[in-house]
């Protein structure tokens, strides 16, 4: 089992994994909500980032050690250590992000004093909405046109991740400040109603077969190499976040084949069409 996406480490397992693995405690994990900007997912307490998490996404919580709750992404079902101060009590949202970025604010006027800065995907209790305002649940502004109720989705991906363009690349990072190959992807496939996985080795194993690589590439198709991934805008471009240019960038496909191959990080290994 991964451990990327299966809720158990030495001490504590999730309840439906009783019988498949080793755990001192099992548990059906304490529902619990980001209340931070951004989190780290860590790979254990005080270890490297893996992935992250944004305000509002819900998590269950399997136990807090040392400063620190190891937990499970209600969203995509990554599984890490975070930060207890990253977590608060479970609520119920009401609408998320769908701007590339937005700024909670102090009152609902874009001069006053700005709290925080949220990305796309993260999510917003709304109790109050005044002119073009909507006061959150715990006092804060966000601009109406930023935001939209939980069941609003775009159609096209590839638009999403446009969008996106000159974000600066983050290695495991989720949000406006910084993305990586398969957080981008991730990203503009939620935008859109589609649930896949974090990490592009994940993404490239649990999504739909490929697609023959002779025929030409098709705007959404998700183009992969052994640790990377991008999306494909139309037959002769595509849009990835990348350590070449350390930001969100189009690239000529071709182009981008010959670059990757040179810098020795092999072929393309797949083309899925979701």
């Amino acid at each position: 089992m991964d451990r990327r996406i299966t809720p158990a480490n030495a001490r504590v397992a999730a309840e439906e994994l009783r019988g498949q693995v080793e755990a001192k405690v099992f548990s059906s994990g304490t529902p619990m909500r980001v209340v931070v900007p951004v989190a780290d997912i860590l790979a254990t307490p005080d270890g490297k980032r893996e992935r992250q998490i944004l305000m509002g996404q819900a998590v269950r919580v399997f136990e807090s050690h040392d400063g620190f709750s190891y937990l499970q992404s209600l969203r995509d079902g990554y599984c890490g250590y975070v930060a207890d101060i990253a977590l608060g009590a479970d609520c119920e949202t009401t609408h998320w992000v769908i701007a590339p970025a937005s700024h909670l604010y102090a009152e609902a006027d874009f001069k006053s004093a700005d709290h925080a800065l949220l990305s796309l995907g993260a999510e917003l209790a709304i109790v109050e909405t005044v002119e073009k305002y909507g006061k959150t649940h715990d006092g804060f502004w966000v601009p109406l046109q930023h935001i939209a109720p939980l069941d609003f989705r775009f159609d096209d991906p590839a638009s999403v991740a446009e969008t996106l363009l000159g974000t600066d690349y983050l290695w495991g990072g989720n949000s406006r400040s910084g993305l990586d190959c398969s957080a981008l992807v991730q990203a503009a496939f939620q935008a859109c109603g589609r649930i896949i996985p974090g990490d592009s080795d994940l993404q490239e194993k649990g999504l739909a077969p490929g697609q023959p690589m002779g025929n030409t590439p098709m705007r959404n198709d998700l183009m992969f190499w052994k640790g990377h991934v991008a999306l494909v805008l139309d037959g002769d471009t595509l849009i990835h976040a990348n350590a070449g240019a350390m930001a969100v960038v189009r690239e000529d496909i071709s182009e981008a084949i010959a670059r990757i191959a040179e810098q020795g990080d092999g072929p393309v290994t797949a083309r899925i069409r979701l």
